[in-house]
């Protein structure tokens, strides 16, 4: 496949996250499986791939601008909670409203 043609998605994937989706597709989707693999208990595999979906949607959606998903990206990391990432893209949105008037 072409470099062009790679889905943004994927090339937005860190190195773990790529290695646990090819896992994943290997243990045929088993999250049991997976669990073994990693020696963690089954809700930890699927908070894991809950966070890899919710990455993987998000970075789907190219219209969004790049600043507002590194904060969603943060926020799916757990690296700030949901309520912060909300008030700082909402703080950003009014601000760039301010610039544009």
């Amino acid at each position: 496949m072409e470099i062009d043609k790679i889905p943004v998605w994927i090339l937005a994937l860190e190195q773990e996250d790529a290695v646990f989706l090819k896992n994943f597709v290997v243990k045929s989707g088993s999250l049991k499986e997976i669990s073994k693999l990693y020696d963690v208990s089954y809700p930890t595999v699927r908070l894991r791939l809950d966070k890899l979906i919710q990455k993987i949607l998000m970075n789907d959606q190219q219209e969004e601008e790049p600043f507002q998903a590194f904060i969603k990206g943060l926020a799916v990391d757990s690296r700030i909670d949901l309520e912060t990432a909300k008030i700082i893209i909402e703080k950003y949105k009014k601000d760039k409203e301010k610039r544009n008037d």
